[in-house]
């Protein structure tokens, strides 16, 4: 296999942790120890240091109703310096901002464009509330695949969402299925008996979920399944790691159910920490219906936790119902009556905690990025050839024109 120069666009990075910064890290971790040179490209992180090397940083600006930091996608000294780095592909992880970049960038440069499609675009139609929703979502679908044809590869991180661009859009060649690899000994050889004692949960069972505290996330299902749940078993706890817009929605709710005095919000959680925190835990829970892979249910499962989830894209294409977990219906009744089952079962959690353990020793950093080399090395080939992703003309989202509907052009770079 060559060496290979590859350029990872990211409007989100280190030090600012979701599944998308966590991605682009592992995948930089692999592909790195597996012998490229790997460069990245990411809005400015205030006074953060990057401590690894290859990392270049455009402007960027706070915003206060924003998590993020706001990527100002021009950057005179790297339009300078990608030139020199002679690059073999251009990895894309978002179709705006800095994945526009990418895209211009690649056709000057005439290397192959690669774009990972992490997010379940359409389900995030609910921020902009002012504008029909049907209508937000189609145009979000044609902006979307409009991207993507300018591609010579597509990554997803699950079969679930290889089989919505193939019925959505019609892309049915250049699709690979490539999840993000997890750190798999780290989170199994934590030790969680320390975080216990700390907080006081020696004689708690813990029931551990985590992600974005927003609206699609589908919070309030979990926590009604709690409130099932804890009358016949008032030694469980649920702790909540991480933070969000609905944060405050949510601790009213928890006072609204009486469940408030054990449940635990732990806010934004270092990443570091987090294989200490799933293995204090006994269960893992989950109720996002969004998910494109879920990492956090699969570092769930590298800690040898057993998960009780809503059955739903990404959560669904790593558990099987019965082996790892139990999937539910997207209801609380359900969801309450599966961590039950669980909770009155020890054997049974053990059986899924090993199981679940064994599943997630297939998606290690390594293995994760060694399919990595083999999308570029096909990228990198279809480029030759003039190949880019071909979508079905005939779909109903090409009846959509988004540009001019929204009068804007985000052609950046």
């Amino acid at each position: 296999m060559p060496r290979f120069h590859i350029a990872h666009f990211t409007n989100t990075y280190l030090p600012f942790i979701n599944g998308v910064s966590r991605s682009v890290e592992n995948f930089r971790r692999g592909l790195t120890e597996l012998g490229h040179n790997v460069f990245i490209f990411a809005p400015d992180a205030d006074a953060y240091e990057d401590t690894v090397p290859f990392v270049f940083r455009y402007p960027a600006i706070e915003l206060p109703l924003q998590k993020y930091p706001l990527t100002i996608p021009v950057s005179t000294f790297i339009d300078k310096l990608l030139p020199a780095l002679k690059l073999d592909v251009l990895h894309a992880h978002h179709p705006a901002l800095l994945g526009q970049v990418a895209a211009k960038k690649a056709q000057e440069l005439d290397v192959p464009l690669v774009f990972t499609h992490h997010t379940r675009y359409r389900d995030y139609s609910h921020y902009v509330a002012a504008l029909p929703q049907n209508l937000v979502k189609d145009v979000i679908d044609r902006w979307v695949v409009d991207y993507m044809t300018k591609c010579q590869h597509v990554v997803v991180p699950s079969e679930s969402i290889r089989a919505m661009l193939i019925d959505r859009y019609g892309i049915t060649e250049r699709v690979s299925v490539v999840p993000t690899g997890v750190d798999v000994a780290r989170f199994h050889e934590a030790n969680g008996r320390f975080l216990r004692q700390k907080y006081g949960w020696q004689e708690d069972i813990v029931l551990i979920s985590a992600g974005r505290l927003a609206a699609e996330k589908n919070w309030p299902t979990l926590l009604e399944a709690f409130r099932l749940l804890l009358p016949d078993y008032p030694q469980c706890r649920l702790v909540i790691l991480g933070d969000g817009p609905e944060r405050k929605n949510l601790e009213n709710l928890c006072r609204n159910l009486g469940i408030e005095k054990r449940v635990v919000w732990m806010g934004q959680v270092p990443f570091e920490e987090m294989p200490v925190f799933l293995k204090a835990a006994n269960i893992f829970c989950f109720a996002s219906v969004t998910e494109t892979q879920g990492m956090v249910t699969l570092e769930a499962m590298a800690a040898g936790l057993p998960v009780v989830a809503v059955r739903a894209s990404g959560t669904a294409d790593f558990i099987t119902d019965g082996q790892e977990g139990f999937l539910t219906p997207n209801d609380s009744s359900a969801l309450a009556e599966a961590l039950k089952v669980l909770l009155t079962d020890n054997g049974r959690c053990q059986q899924f905690g090993q199981a679940a353990y064994a599943k997630a020793q297939q998606f290690t950093i390594y293995n994760q990025a060694q399919k990595m080399e083999t999308v570029y090395q096909q990228a990198i080939a279809d480029k030759k050839a003039g190949y880019t992703i071909q979508a079905d003309p005939q779909k109903p989202i090409f009846r959509i024109n988004w540009q001019k509907y929204l009068g804007v052009n985000l052609d950046w770079g």
